[in-house]
């Protein structure tokens, strides 16, 4: 569905092309205090206009509808909201007829039955990722003294970032890239062991956002190659401290007091100015297709933000379920 977390709970709401997109946040505890700026400051982050980015620019202005008065959260329900206004529909009809390859257009249409919004991709649509951002700025007061940041390391394989995303906004093509993210100042004991594992609730939101292919924690796939002696963490300290940190600050889903780590894989957005092949299902055969419209190069340049938002949501919800069970 369209919520996570059992506590702390997040719900994104809206399509691309609609009239709004936002989020619903229930059980964020009284009191918090939050500013437009603490918003502003992290939607900025998500917003693009740097190369290798959409040229749709929305606005982006914050209607707080509840759960917010005088500039500190009230207990109840919490409802922001971001109005459309930047979009241009005519270029997604064709997509009924040829779904754009690797996108969800056929999907969609398949599971909905017809009925869904297809214009900017609907509810599909990295637009809706603000909702997310916007409920990660909450989720970051509520886990202090929890810092996380989360910054792009790779793009196509490469660090030369800004040279390889220049040359891919020229092409016409696509990219994708990978995000690392680190959560510092975590106590030991947050996690369950087994579904409610601090790995599996990360990694449960982080696949929530579009174009996320993969996710590792600590040295992960690594992990296989490696002996016993030389992955284990040896602890050098009564309070958990190790020396190395190849299980990312996670043992056996519970938080050791470490740093967490972990690395997200971003794929190529889907929307690529070259001609393809692909199927035309109204013709029945193979048909030539050319995406028009703006879209991104490069999504991973944008997903930092995102990324951090998401985590902290995770951290959110698991440090309100370890607060309940003391």
């Amino acid at each position: 569905m369209n919520s996570f977390g059992r506590i702390f709970r997040v719900s994104i709401f809206g399509e691309s092309h609609g009239p709004s997109v936002g989020v619903l946040i229930d059980g964020c505890p009284a009191g918090i205090k939050i500013s437009d700026s603490d918003f502003i400051k992290e939607i900025n982050r998500r917003r693009p206009g740097a190369v290798g980015t959409t040229k749709r620019i929305e606005h982006d202005i914050t209607i707080i509808e509840s759960g917010i008065f005088k500039n500190r959260t009230t207990g109840t329900p919490i409802l922001i909201r971001f109005e459309n206004k930047d979009i241009q529909s005519k270029n997604y009809e064709q997509y009924l007829e040829i779904p754009r390859p690797g996108h969800a257009d056929f999907t969609s249409k398949i599971k909905f039955m017809g009925f869904n919004d297809y214009r900017g991709g609907g509810h599909n649509s990295g637009r809706l990722t603000i909702g997310l951002v916007t409920a990660g700025v909450i989720a970051k007061k509520m886990i202090a003294p929890i810092k996380i940041n989360a910054k792009l390391v790779e793009v196509g394989g490469t660090k030369n970032i800004k040279e390889i995303i220049d040359k891919i906004s020229e092409t016409g093509d696509s990219i994708g890239g990978l995000i690392e993210c680190k959560a510092d100042k975590l106590p030991v004991g947050l996690g369950e062991p087994f579904f409610d594992s601090i790995e599996s609730m990360i990694s449960h939101i982080i696949f929530a956002i579009p174009a996320i292919k993969g996710i590792e924690f600590g040295v992960g796939f690594k992990s296989a190659d490696m002996k016993g002696s030389e992955f284990n963490d040896v602890f050098i300290n009564e309070f958990g401290k190790t020396e190395t940190n190849n299980s990312g600050g996670v043992n056996g889903g519970i938080s050791n007091g470490n740093q967490i780590v972990f690395r997200v894989a971003v794929k190529p957005p889907s929307s690529i100015s070259l001609k393809q092949k692909t199927f035309n299902f109204k013709k029945m055969k193979m048909d030539e297709l050319v995406i028009k419209g703006r879209h991104d190069a490069c999504i991973a340049l944008r997903m930092p933000a995102i990324v951090e938002a998401a985590a902290a949501i995770a951290l959110a919800d698991l440090k309100m379920i370890n607060e309940a069970m003391k």
